[in-house]
């Protein structure tokens, strides 16, 4: 565990400047409301380490692919988030000397992230060459409720001088992204103003042609005062700002409290950008600083009370499943079904800021279970949205009559991945995305969505797995050659029994929505729509089911990952020095490939999904086999791995894998916190407590729980959403409290046993458990 942060059960701490962690602390300190965000970058210069980063949902730039040999099929780019005007910046000169926290004696430091206000602060207290001391106090955020503002209070403190104190409020747009593949700045400027009433920088994007509006407006302030101070107005391309000095006595407040709004053509015609800028910013600058700050304080006060979970007796475990949540809601909040989750969201470049299937498996539980029935049906939506870019794209790959093939990765609905074994090979993410529709449905009981937006997507999936699948002779059976499935540390494998698995089951499923939805007036509208034979699709579908090969080794009781995965040498992970951990970073990729060893869940993804398929016995020996083999080097690994432990009772190995998955970021486990956060594993964090400790289930209609504690833990406690009635949970040693705080009543089973909850009540439900035990 690396003590990067203090522990505090609300807020993310750090009271001490390192250079050489500071990219780590940028990302962990991000803020963001879901259509935009900022990694914590410092407002003023620093030469130390930095990734500067703001970025803007839905603005993106399609990067050139770059690789070695082009392959028939590849994506002609990688689509990239982009990095857009920096609009924090605040320069800091003394007595004409430009401030830079990297070249003075820093005295007293503290960067503080308070998550239930949603406030990010930071204080220092520093002397300079010349021995004069400065005090530096700032807050910031980007409203939740406001969403194209955000709002800065910048205070400076010359603590044992008189002198001149500069303040250089600006925007800049010459911007980059340390990720282009050709370095390339990928914003031109259409227009620049400076004013003292208002200032922009108007510029769009290369090739996709987006255009944003970044405005800004400030107000200084000496010891609570408005003053006017000496402006030197700064112009120049694609950068706006205003010089402002002050003469300065000891122990002056000197603060500048900086609005920016940042205004895009994907919310409005691009002629009104400048207009709606103006008269946001004047509204926003009207209110104050404090009147805005409060509103957004309230309305995350609103979203704890919302999706809080409370954990007693563990303040480590407490911090980190706060910390997963507040970086959740801070990168999607579903009022925009154009939008979805990057594996990074808004704190850093990595993976480019667009779309992956960690969206669909481990972000859709927290939101169909936390949050209004809108956000979680928005995040399918977007894949219907794309249903005929998934078509294009099976067509590129050789495929037909409306196969349906999801990119790994996207922003519009194109294949934008650029790694072959990824790009035509990882074809499980069709799976995931067909299996939301069904847990979605089971979970919400939408059922109107199968015949709205559901079954489409549903047909075009399995339509692909028919074509995908090929007839063996010499096995009489249907096999899946040359895939990777979520292990990707083995590439171009013959019958990956998780993707082969999940074929099974997407046309099992469609088949049977088909069925259920016969008497419904707008199949054959679909039928029609897709020019779908029924008879004849169906009866292939129902071919491959009955004969489709699942490899399976009889002797050990286990699912094999894959055909030659017993011809490797098998060598459990805890003979492998420490010295040679990570295996990405310490091992070539030829060997990674020959080795036994699993980046993450596969075969243990498909017991996950499918858990009712299957007696417990038949999950703990595919634990037993594969667990010690895994590495855990993807961060979407713990949480399956405790959700599972927590099934089978291994207790012990749940409290390690959520530990692991909790505190992955703020603990820099992975070593690649600076790239940014692992938010679509936060989810997974999420799941960890609720489907793994609480052992949240449905069953048929019915909420279920099985739930265990850990040792040391006094009670945990959180909030759910089912078919409109809010629950708040609360597990103790020996009880279950359930209050029921809607006017419905509900059935719940708790270890096999049914209970009524009666609405508006609270029910104390006595449990037998095993506690959950420490790890050694």
């Amino acid at each position: 565990m690396k003590d990067y942060v203090k522990l505090d059960e609300w807020s993310i701490i750090v009271d001490e400047l390192n250079s050489s962690h500071n990219e780590i602390a940028e990302s962990i300190f991000s803020i963001g409301n879901g259509f935009m965000g900022q990694r914590a970058n410092f407002e003023e210069h620093y030469s130390g380490n930095s990734l500067q980063g703001s970025y803007i949902g839905g603005v993106y730039y399609p990067d050139k692919t770059r690789v070695g040999w082009w392959k028939n099929g590849y994506p002609e780019y990688f689509a990239k988030i982009l990095n857009s005007t920096n609009w924090i910046g605040i320069n800091i000169y003394i007595d004409g000397e430009l401030f830079d926290l990297n070249n003075c004696k820093v005295n007293q430091f503290e960067r503080k992230l308070n998550m239930y206000d949603g406030i990010l602060s930071r204080k220092a207290i520093v002397t300079l060459s010349n021995g004069k001391k400065i005090e530096l106090q700032s807050k910031r955020f980007i409203s939740i409720v406001d969403t194209d503002l955000g709002a800065i209070e910048f205070t400076i403190v010359p603590l044992n001088f008189n002198g001149t104190i500069e303040l250089l409020p600006y925007l800049d747009g010459d911007v980059v992204n340390s990720d282009s593949n050709y370095d390339e700045n990928f914003w031109e400027e259409i227009d620049v103003k400076v004013d003292n009433h208002f200032s922009y920088v108007y510029n769009k994007t290369k090739k996709t042609g987006f255009e944003v509006c970044t405005g800004m407006k400030y107000q200084l302030l000496v010891n609570n005062q408005p003053v006017q101070a000496k402006v030197d107005l700064l112009k120049k391309e694609n950068y706006a700002g205003h010089k402002l000095s002050i003469e300065a006595k000891e122990k002056q407040h000197i603060t500048l409290y900086k609005y920016a709004v940042v205004e895009s053509s994907l919310y409005h015609n691009s002629d009104d950008l400048v207009t709606i800028a103006e008269t946001k910013i004047n509204q926003y600058f009207s209110k104050g600083f404090d009147k805005l700050k409060e509103n957004h304080s309230n309305a995350w006060h609103k979203k704890w009370e919302e999706s809080d979970i409370k954990i007693g007796g563990d303040i480590s475990a407490q911090q980190a499943i706060r910390f997963n949540i507040f970086q959740l809601y801070q990168t999607y909040t579903g009022e925009n079904e154009n939008l979805n989750i990057g594996p990074k969201g808004y704190t850093g470049e990595k993976y480019g800021g667009v779309t992956y299937w960690d969206t669909e498996a481990y972000c859709l539980p927290f939101y169909m279970r936390t949050s209004e029935p809108h956000v979680a049906r928005n995040l399918l939506k977007y894949r219907y949205n794309h249903l005929q870019k998934a078509i294009e794209n099976a067509k590129l790959l050789g495929f037909n009559h409306g196969a349906a093939l999801y990119p790994m990765v996207t922003i519009n609905g194109e294949e934008c991945h650029n790694e072959w074994e990824i790009t035509f090979e990882e074809i499980h993410r069709n799976g995931a995305i067909a299996y939301a529709i069904y847990n979605y449905i089971e979970y919400t009981g939408d059922t109107s969505y199968m015949a709205e937006y559901g079954l489409e997507v549903l047909i075009g999936i399995s339509r692909f797995w028919s074509q995908r699948v090929n007839w063996s002779k010499n096995k009489q059976k249907y096999v899946l050659l040359g895939v990777t499935g979520p292990n990707e540390y083995e590439n171009n494998v013959n019958n990956n029994w998780y993707t082969l698995k999940l074929i099974y089951w997407t046309l099992n499923y469609t088949k049977k929505q088909i069925e259920q939805l016969s008497t419904n007036n707008s199949l054959n509208k679909i039928f029609k729509k897709i020019a779908f034979d029924d008879k004849a699709e169906i009866e292939q579908w129902d071919h491959i089911i009955t004969n489709l090969y699942l490899p399976e080794d009889e002797l050990r009781g286990v699912f094999l990952q894959q055909d030659g995965f017993l011809d490797k040498e098998l060598i459990p992970v805890e003979e492998l020095p420490s010295s040679e951990r990570p295996i990405y970073q310490k091992w070539s990729w030829d060997r990674i490939l020959r080795s036994c060893y699993i980046k993450q869940a596969d075969v243990l993804q498909g017991l996950y999904l499918f858990e009712k398929d299957f007696d417990k016995d038949t999950i703990k020996r595919n634990f037993d086999f594969y667990e010690p083999l895994t590495v855990h080097e993807s961060s979407l690994s713990p949480c399956v791995h405790s959700i599972l432990a927590s099934k089978i009772g291994y207790h012990d190995k749940a409290y390690e894998m959520y530990l692991r998955t909790a505190r992955l970021d703020l603990d820099n486990i992975n070593n690649d916190t600076e790239d940014g956060l692992h938010i679509t594993s936060m989810g997974g964090t999420w799941m960890s407590i609720v489907e793994g400790f609480a052992g949240l289930r449905t069953i048929e209609g019915t909420l279920s729980l099985s739930p265990s504690i850990p040792l040391h833990w006094d009670f945990y406690e959180f909030m759910i959403v089912f078919r409109g009635i809010k629950l708040n949970i609360r597990v103790e040693k020996e009880h279950v409290l359930i209050n029921n705080h809607s006017d419905k009543k509900i059935q719940l089973i708790l270890h096999e046993v049914t209970h009524q909850i009666e609405p508006n009540q609270s029910n104390s439900l006595s449990i037998k458990k095993e506690p959950i035990s420490l790890p050694k």
